[in-house]
């Protein structure tokens, strides 16, 4: 009769509700597995709330962690942490959905509509199609990665290890984990080093575009090919959301790799000691990097005041919708700033590209800014009630890092006490789940809106 009652609680859930729920059975679970002893190196003891700490930073792919990587864990501790990376980088309806594939047995109506909402696709048909497409480009991407790290690591440790550092790093790279198994140092060592930084800086910039803009992308690169389509149009023939996805990142990634450029520039702890090829290449790391990685190849404490402030913005802000990034997205910024310009001006629609936005969209962005900023608030709050004594810059910088599931730290995160640890915790699976599940709660409303019911208007002084 349990079990019965229990399926049919199950049964009745919405797609928001699995997804929160799914997020937090993994990282229970995978937080009880690593705290393990068997998960734990020789000599290391792990704590339920370090065990937990990770396996949230993990599934929901922040980089955030409270011990070193690099020597706390055992090998199968390390492998536990790379699997629990990849499903939170797929997604865990992606994942679910490719085991049904795998074993020959149909996708029920319900999980179509969970996948249709999971990923804010417009429409049901070719739902396998697509979680096939993501599960390959995922995998070809890290395959790719790997290889270029392996030119790198092999040399430099040996076959064996060389190979599987090279893995775990293209991994973690590409699913915006920002975990490594080099130590405290993160990428530190391979400041100069042009092929791990631009391995790494593709394999992010490559999953924060999202999936469907790498197929738009690719479907109007093989017209051209084919010479249907000239190099020209290329750009102008692309859907709405590409445009919207790469002119925003394209901004984002030279704005923020020109401030911190000139922040920067004398600052002898950062890129100071540098060649000034070298300095645009770290600038444009640090960059790429706050686009919700969390690889670092130079002292994030160490930053002026005015890189602190562009890096604040990049992490909140994130990535794109359909990737592995975090962040409250690169669309909602574009649709917000777009907003704003349209109002200034004075127009009653908001346009770009020969296109109006919908009021609808305009909305959502404007409740997963207010969700963000609001969970931010609240979690700086909490840090300070109680570690009172915390620095109140690195308090924001490690509290905005986990609200975009971005990872970097000025090192507040490795003496947070039990109680902070719990609190950013929570804020970095509210960080995660938060976009995903108002994604899937507004395309579900959209899809059973019923007629609009007006009420009467009464004025109110603005400003």
């Amino acid at each position: 009769m349990f079990i019965q009652n229990l399926q049919y609680k199950l049964h009745k859930l919405n797609t928001a509700q699995i997804i929160t729920l799914s997020f937090a059975g993994v990282i229970f679970v995978g937080g009880l597995i690593l705290w393990l002893p068997f998960c734990t190196a020789a000599g290391q003891t792990t704590s339920f709330s370090d065990a937990m700490f990770t396996a949230t930073t993990c599934v929901c792919v922040t980089g955030l962690v409270t011990v070193t990587t690099a020597t706390h864990w055992s090998l199968i501790g390390k492998l536990v942490i790379l699997l629990l990376i990849q499903i939170g980088g797929i997604g865990l309806i992606a994942l679910a959905s490719i085991i049904f594939i795998s074993l020959n047995k149909k996708i029920s109506l319900k999980n179509r509509r969970m996948i249709q909402e999971s990923y804010n696709l417009e429409q049901m048909s070719g739902l396998v199609t697509v979680v096939r497409k993501v599960v390959l480009c995922v995998f070809a991407a890290e395959g790719i990665g790997a290889v270029g790290y392996a030119f790198c690591f092999v040399p430099e440790l040996g076959l064996v290890k060389g190979l599987g550092q090279a893995v775990f790093t293209a991994v973690s790279a590409f699913c915006n984990a920002g975990i490594d198994l080099l130590g405290e140092n993160s990428l530190a060592d391979y400041v100069t080093n042009p092929l791990v930084n631009v391995t790494t800086m593709g394999l992010i910039i490559a999953s924060g575009l999202g999936f469907n803009v790498w197929w738009d992308l690719g479907k109007r690169i093989k017209l051209v090919f084919q010479k249907k389509l000239s190099p020209g149009r290329l750009f102008r023939t692309l859907r709405l959301q590409s445009k919207l996805v790469l002119t925003t990142t394209g901004i984002l990634l030279l704005g923020g790799t020109i401030c911190i450029l000139l922040f920067e520039y004398k600052n002898p702890d950062t890129l100071g000691s540098l060649s000034f090829g070298q300095k645009l290449m770290a600038a444009a790391f640090q960059s790429v990097t706050t686009r919700t990685a969390g690889f670092f190849t130079v002292d994030q404490g160490a930053l002026t005041s005015g890189s602190v402030i562009i890096c604040l913005f990049l992490m909140l802000v994130g990535g794109s919708p359909m990737g592995t990034a975090g962040g409250v997205k690169t669309t909602t910024l574009a649709v917000l700033v777009l907003s704003i310009i349209a109002n200034l001006r004075g127009k009653k629609d908001v346009e770009v590209y020969g296109r109006k936005i919908r009021s609808s969209y305009i909305r959502s962005a404007q409740v997963v800014v207010g969700m963000a900023v609001s969970v931010l608030l609240i979690s700086v709050l909490g840090i300070f009630a109680v570690m009172p004594e915390a620095p109140f810059v690195d308090v924001l910088y490690e509290l905005t890092s986990a609200v975009g599931t971005v990872g970097l730290s000025r090192g507040l995160t490795a003496v947070l006490n039990t109680p902070a640890k719990w609190i950013v915790i929570f804020t970095m699976y509210l960080g995660r789940i938060g976009p995903l599940t108002l994604g899937a709660a507004v395309v579900s409303r959209a899809q059973k809106r019923t007629k609009d019911v007006h009420l009467a208007e009464e004025n109110i002084m603005i400003g």
